[in-house]
């Protein structure tokens, strides 16, 4: 089942990505990296920011970089976080931006 997406996780992949590209990154993130993730199955589109932050931050705008950066999610989303520097600060997806790539 899909999770939609913020509209916050969509202004970042608008910055990160060619508008070619954009679909399919949209649907990468609601079919693989949503509350079918382990422990995130109550988990809404806001919820799911930082793990879909974190996964667009290690892709920086490249579609094979953000599917490996899922199957990382996939395994266990806490290396994720760990990997894009948002494990220790629950906060610190809302302070980055794909400007700072």
């Amino acid at each position: 089942m899909a999770t939609r997406l913020s509209l916050k996780t969509v202004d970042h992949v608008d910055a990160l990505f060619a508008p070619e590209f954009r679909e399919e990154v949209a649907e990468l993130l609601s079919h693989q990296c949503g509350n079918n993730l382990p422990f995130c199955e109550k988990s809404d589109e806001l919820q799911l920011e930082r793990i879909r932050f974190a996964a667009l931050k290690l892709s920086r705008g490249d579609v094979r970089e953000l599917q490996e950066a899922v199957k990382l999610a996939q395994t266990d989303w806490r290396d994720l976080l760990m990997a894009a520097g948002f494990g220790h600060d629950v906060n610190a997806h809302r302070r980055w931006s794909p400007a700072d790539r």
